[in-house]
C-alpha cells in the first residue's frame, strides 16, 4: 500500500461510510417505533456492557489477572463514587489504594 491515491481513497470511503453509519440513526429514528419492551432491553444493555467494560479492566491485565491492588482501587473508587464524593477525592483515593498496596508488596 504504498500508493498514496489509493491510501487517500480508502480513508475517503471509511470517512463517507462512517459518516453515513452516524447520520443514519437520527435520521431513521422517526420511521421506526421500538415498543417499548426493546426500549427497556436496550437500555439495560447499555448499563450491562459499561458494567463489563469496568470489571474487565478493573481485574485483567492483557490476557493475565490483575492482582490485588487494582481491584483493590477500583472497588474504592466505585464505594466513595456511590457515595457522592468528589471527583478528585474518588481518583485520588483510588489511586492512592492501588499504590499503597503495591509499595506493601501486594500484587
Amino acid at each position: 500500500m504504498n500508493d498514496p491515491a489509493l491510501l487517500l481513497g480508502a480513508i475517503l470511503v471509511l470517512a463517507i461510510g462512517t459518516f453515513s453509519l452516524r447520520i443514519a440513526g437520527p435520521l431513521l429514528r422517526s420511521r421506526f417505533e421500538l415498543p417499548a419492551r426493546a426500549q427497556q432491553v436496550l437500555a439495560a444493555a447499555a448499563v450491562v456492557l459499561l458494567a463489563a467494560l469496568v470489571a474487565t479492566s478493573a481485574l485483567t491485565d492483557g490476557h493475565t489477572h490483575a492482582g490485588i491492588a487494582r481491584p483493590a482501587g477500583v472497588l474504592v473508587g466505585g464505594v466513595l463514587a456511590w457515595r457522592k464524593a468528589p471527583f478528585v477525592l474518588v481518583v485520588v483515593a483510588a489511586a492512592a489504594t492501588a499504590a499503597v498496596l503495591r509499595l506493601l508488596g501486594v500484587p
